[in-house]
C-alpha cells in the first residue's frame, strides 16, 4: 500500500482539502472557537487544525501559550502563503501569546544550498522587515537564527533518537541527510518556547509543513522525560494562481504574484486572470457570474478586502450580473495598489529599525 504524503519541500499540489483533513486525522477549523477571528478564519481560508482547544482555552483563560513560526530565508520575495502565516501570528499576538519568529538558515543550507551568511543577509534586509510590514508586532517578537541557537542544536540530536528511518520515509517519502537535519532542527525549534517553561503553543501554517509538526508531536509522546505539550497546528487554505491552478507558483510567472512586486505587473496579471464572467454582456446581465470560477474575487476574499459588508456586496453585485468581470478587476487594481504601496513602505520602514528588535543573545 502506498503511503500518502504530504511534502514541505516538494512542490506537489493538495486538491481536496475534505480529503486532507480525513487521510491526516486533522480537526475541520470552525472560527467561533476562537474570539474575534480575523479575516482568514471567518472567511474558512483557515480551514483545519490539530489541538486548537487548548489554544482556546489559554486565550479564554489567559494562560500563558506561543505562538512560533520560521522564516525561510531561500528566496528574495515572498508569497501570500506567508502573509496569511503572519497575520495568523498578528491574531495570536493580540490574543496574549508569546511569540517567537525562527530564521531557518541552517534549513536553507542543507535543503536549499543558500550560504549562512546569504541567509543572514536576506533575512535582515527584506524578509524581517516583511514580517514586520504585514502586521508583526516586533515588539512583542523573540528572534533567533537557527545557526547560533545551540540549544536548539543540542536538542535536535536528542530528539532523533526519537524517531526511526521507516517512521521518518512514512512522513516526508524520503530521508534523504539533509531533509532529516533540517525536520530534526525544526522539532527542536517548535519545542524551543518549552525549554525554559512549559505551556501551550501553536504553529501556524500552510497546510503542506503539517509534516513536521507530526513528527513533533510523535517526538514529544516519546521523550517523557520532559512532558512538553502537543504543539497545536492551525491550517490555511493555499491561494489559488490567477489561471485557476490550486496554488500560486513561480513556475508560471503570469499567474503569480510575489510580494512586493512593481504595480504595472501586478495590475496586467489581474485583468488577464480566470474570470467568472459570461461570454457576453447580455449573457452576464441576465445570468450573472460563476463566482467560484472568479480567481480575482477569491484574491479579494483572501487578501484586499477587509471588511465583512464590503465583500458581501461586491458579492451580490456579481453574482447578479450588476457588476461585471471588468469592474471587478478594477476595484481588485484599486485595492492591490494600495496594498502594494503600504508593504513597500512598511518594509523601507523597518528595515531602518532593524536593530531594535529583540533578538535572543546566546552565551
Amino acid at each position: 500500500m502506498k503511503h500518502k504524503i504530504i511534502d514541505p519541500w516538494g512542490s506537489g499540489l493538495l486538491e481536496d482539502y475534505e480529503k486532507i483533513i480525513k487521510d491526516f486525522g486533522l480537526e475541520i477549523f470552525h472560527s467561533g472557537i476562537f474570539p474575534n477571528p480575523n479575516r482568514i478564519m471567518r472567511r474558512n481560508v483557515v480551514f483545519a487544525g490539530r489541538d486548537l482547544k487548548i489554544i482556546s482555552d489559554a486565550i479564554n483563560q489567559r494562560k500563558k501559550y506561543y505562538v512560533l513560526s520560521g522564516i525561510m530565508p531561500s528566496n528574495e520575495k515572498i508569497h501570500f502563503g506567508t502573509k496569511m502565516v503572519v497575520e495568523n501570528i498578528k491574531y495570536f499576538q493580540e490574543h496574549g501569546a508569546h511569540s517567537y519568529i525562527l530564521v531557518a538558515d541552517l534549513e536553507a543550507a542543507s535543503t536549499r544550498g543558500v550560504t549562512l551568511e546569504e541567509a543572514r543577509k536576506r533575512a535582515l534586509d527584506f524578509h524581517i522587515p516583511a514580517y514586520v510590514a504585514l502586521g508583526l508586532d516586533p515588539r512583542k517578537t523573540i528572534f533567533y537564527f537557527q545557526s547560533e541557537n545551540r540549544e536548539v542544536m543540542n536538542y535536535a540530536y536528542e530528539f532523533a533518537k526519537k524517531i526511526t528511518l521507516n517512521e521518518f520515509e512514512a512522513i516526508y517519502g524520503s530521508a534523504d541527510p539533509g531533509k532529516i537535519m533540517a525536520a530534526m532542527t525544526q522539532v527542536a525549534d517548535i519545542l524551543y518556547p518549552q525549554f525554559k517553561e512549559r505551556m501551550p503553543g501553536i504553529i501556524p501554517v500552510g497546510v503542506d509543513q503539517d509534516p513536521h509538526i507530526r513528527l513533533t508531536r510523535d517526538v514529544v509522546r516519546r521523550f517523557k522525560e520532559r512532558k512538553f505539550f502537543l504543539p497545536s497546528g492551525l491550517y490555511h487554505k493555499y491561494t489559488p494562481s490567477l489561471d485557476g491552478d490550486i496554488k500560486m507558483s513561480k513556475s508560471k510567472p503570469e499567474s503569480c504574484i510575489e510580494l512586493p512586486e512593481d504595480i504595472k505587473s501586478v495590475k496586467r496579471k489581474i485583468k488577464n486572470a480566470l474570470s467568472g464572467g459570461r461570454d457576453t454582456l447580455d449573457e452576464h446581465r441576465k445570468l450573472g457570474a460563476r463566482i467560484e470560477k472568479d480567481m480575482v474575487f477569491e484574491l479579494m476574499k483572501q487578501h484586499l478586502v477587509e471588511d465583512d459588508k464590503e465583500l458581501d456586496s461586491i458579492y451580490h453585485e456579481y453574482k447578479s450580473g450588476r457588476m461585471t468581470s471588468g469592474e471587478l478587476k478594477e476595484i481588485a487594481c484599486s485595492k492591490m495598489e494600495e496594498f502594494m504601496g503600504n508593504l513597500v513602505k512598511g518594509i523601507e520602514h523597518a528595515r531602518k529599525n532593524i536593530d531594535r528588535l529583540n533578538f535572543v543573545k546566546f552565551k
